[in-house]
């Protein structure tokens, strides 16, 4: 009976201490909600009277077994607060996905202290400010997304001690400095992208280090000295472009380094921490010099042991009680990962979610259709599945990619199309084109055809193909390729004096050498017996990076498309005035087709004008171009450039096609060739 009541007692004495976690895991959530979404229109199933592991209610968030909130994921929700220092209540959180959202400030350093967290996704933000240093002290942290923000300062040399970190993406940030020689030393380090910030000095030679290095990227910044020569062991999976200072030896498009004499100075290695001295610490982190040899010392090791005992015991014991207390309580509960999933609103469960997260980035899985189609069967057609499975995604990375194709992350559709933007696990910003069954070519052999052109096209001036998925279930197929951020040529076109998007005479020049190369590449392609006729060449399919480099969009897609689609695109490209007049009496679309196409793009290229059609028809004896060039240009431009441009555009646009260049002798004009 004695016993009963002791037990009654310690289990009266421990019970608020369980209730107690729960209602801090749910202040912290009232608390990061009021910072995040401080006008309540997104997190509205964030109450202060429910409980935050319920199914039915905390959307986004996702609880352990324990009963402690382990996952929060709220990418692409429209948030558009601060990421508060109160989150770090959350001790138990392993994921936090809050990408694109329209967060801003700080990051606070507070949440180094979230020390059980793997994944931390805040890519596409507005967040500013230096990266907290703190970071480095997060060892289970395996992925880092803070790209496509507007982070300052430098790298923190710090980073080098996230040994689990597999994945770390800075890019398109304005991050300066030097690139750390710490980051060698993480052990599981697979990706690394630097690009597009304002880094500076060497690439460090201890980079090539990382024994499970896969990609690096560091493009578009300003990096000088020699490029270490263990680099190259990562072949296409090292990028470097756009960094003038460069050198090397064995790297295309690289000069080998000229040779520094020895009374140059040595530029030393980025600053390291193992290179720090003692007395450059703040006196918090200074080492313990204490001799403990002393009576004072053996006193206190006496006492701390004493405690210690006591401590045990009064740990060990409410612990026991607890823990069965919350496994009765448990076993009337179920603990879901997560909110489900809501097909209303197209959004992922959180632990859909959490589990993608958890694979590998490109799973490779047979392409499956409806009715059982299935090309890449090995040994059907006479192709195997080898020849095209580097390029296969599943519908689950496509889907996460997209948060379930959700309304936020739509960019267009159309009557056999819809376009979504996603970003891959790795941090890469995609476009998904999703094509419904009944738009591609019905036969099997022709459509494995198309795909195969498709993954062998590949140029400077055209937009990536990264992958491809096909879902029996949903009935779809789509393709993935690289997001290119400054946009279509078509939104440059009719714009109003004054218009920041008024592109100088330099970079026009430049897009219409770039689209020229691009339809040169398919009209020629090496080792093909057949040129590739892009069919639809238009303002709308001429995409610019974010330098304004030309990238032409869907080229070849016309080969997995039905010929009603086909025809459909090339009805809307009539009446854009892109068609050659030939194709109403010969009904087949040639070369000089994409050649009467790229014409029109150099006049409107040049008036800034989308209806050119009036234009096109006069003699070149008639013409005086420096009168027809965009007045947005307030004369800032080449009378004699706009000149030889106005002729090739006439040349190309003529009305017979046997008159019309080819691509080969319009880029020799625009000196492309030699």
């Amino acid at each position: 009976m004695n016993m009963y009541l002791l037990f009654l007692i310690l289990l009266v004495w421990a019970t608020p201490s369980l209730c107690s976690s729960m209602s801090t895991d749910l202040e912290t959530l009232m608390a990061i909600k009021d910072s995040l979404d401080p006008e309540n229109r997104v997190l509205t199933s964030w109450t202060p009277h429910s409980d935050p592991c319920s199914s039915a209610s905390f959307e986004g968030v996702a609880c352990n077994e324990q009963g402690h909130v382990a996952n929060i994921s709220l990418q692409g929700k429209g948030l558009s607060g601060v990421i508060p220092a109160a989150i770090t209540g959350l001790k138990s959180l392993t994921g936090l996905y809050l990408h694109f959202n329209a967060l801003y400030g700080i990051l606070p350093k507070e949440i180094a202290s979230l020390t059980q967290l793997s994944d931390l996704y805040l890519n596409v933000n507005n967040l500013y400010g230096d990266i907290p240093r703190e970071i480095g002290n997060m060892s289970n942290l395996q992925v880092l997304q803070l790209c496509y923000n507007k982070f300052t300062g430098g790298i923190p040399t710090e980073f080098g001690r996230l040994r689990k970190l597999s994945v770390l993406a800075l890019q398109y940030n304005q991050l300066s400095g030097a690139i750390p020689a710490s980051l060698g030393e993480m052990e599981t380090l697979a990706r690394l992208d630097l690009s597009f910030n304002n880094l500076f000095g060497p690439i460090p030679v201890t980079l090539a280090n990382a024994p499970k290095l896969e990609s690096v990227d560091i493009r578009n910044n300003s990096l000088s000295g020699n490029v270490p020569t263990a680099l190259k062991g990562l072949k296409g999976g090292f990028q470097y472009l756009n960094n003038p200072a460069l050198c090397g030896v064995g790297f295309a498009n690289l000069d080998s380094c000229k040779a520094v004499s020895s009374s140059d100075p040595v530029r030393p290695e980025p600053y390291e921490p193992g290179n720090i001295s003692t007395k450059d610490l703040p006196a918090s982190v200074e080492p313990n010099t204490q001799n403990c040899s002393d009576a004072h010392c053996k006193k206190t090791s006496k006492s701390l042991k004493i405690g210690l005992a006591f401590g045990v015991i009064g740990v060990i014991v409410p612990s026991l009680v607890s823990g069965l207390l919350f496994f009765l309580w448990y076993r009337h509960q179920k603990q879901k990962i997560g909110s489900t999933a809501d097909s209303s609103n197209n959004r992922l469960s959180a632990d859909h979610i959490k589990q993608a997260c958890r694979k590998s980035a490109s799973p490779l899985v047979s392409l499956e259709y409806s009715n059982g189609w299935d090309p890449l069967s090995k040994g059907r057609n006479g192709y195997s599945q080898e020849v095209l499975e580097s390029f296969m995604f599943n519908l689950e990375e496509v889907e996460r990619a997209t948060h379930c194709f959700s309304e936020l992350n739509l960019l267009g559709k159309s009557n056999f199309s819809a376009i979504y933007r996603g970003i891959l696990r790795d941090g890469s910003v995609v476009v998904i084109k999703c094509i419904a069954k009944t738009s591609c070519k019905s036969d099997e052999t022709e459509f494995l055809k198309g795909l195969k052109i498709l993954t062998s096209l590949k140029h400077e001036n055209l937009v990536r193909l990264r992958g491809f998925c096909c879902s029996k279930g949903r009935g779809e197929c789509f393709l993935i390729y690289d997001f290119v951020s400054n946009g279509s040529l078509l939104q440059y076109l009719d714009l109003k004096k004054g218009n920041a998007k008024v592109l100088e005479w330099s970079t026009r020049v430049s897009i219409i050498h770039g689209i020229a190369k691009g339809i040169g590449y398919l009209h020629g392609r090496q080792g093909t017996k057949h040129a590739l006729v892009h069919q639809n060449i238009s303002a709308e399919n001429v995409l610019l990076d974010a330098r304004y480099n030309v990238l032409l969009a869907y080229s070849g897609l016309h080969k997995l498309l039905a010929d009603d689609v086909v025809f459909s695109a090339i009805k809307a490209s009539a009446a854009m005035g892109y068609l050659a007049p030939e194709y109403t009496t010969t009904g087949r679309l040639t070369e000089k087709s994409d050649v009467y196409a790229f014409g029109m793009i150099v006049f409107q290229l040049l008036t800034g004008k989308r209806d050119i059609a009036q234009l096109s028809c006069q003699r070149v004896e008639s013409v005086t171009f420096k009168d027809i060039v965009d007045e947005n240009l307030e004369g800032m431009f080449s009378e004699s450039e706009a000149t030889k441009l106005g002729r090739v555009a006439l040349l190309c646009t003529h009305e017979s096609p046997h008159l019309r260049p080819t691509m080969d002798h319009v880029m020799q004009e625009l000196g492309d060739k030699q």
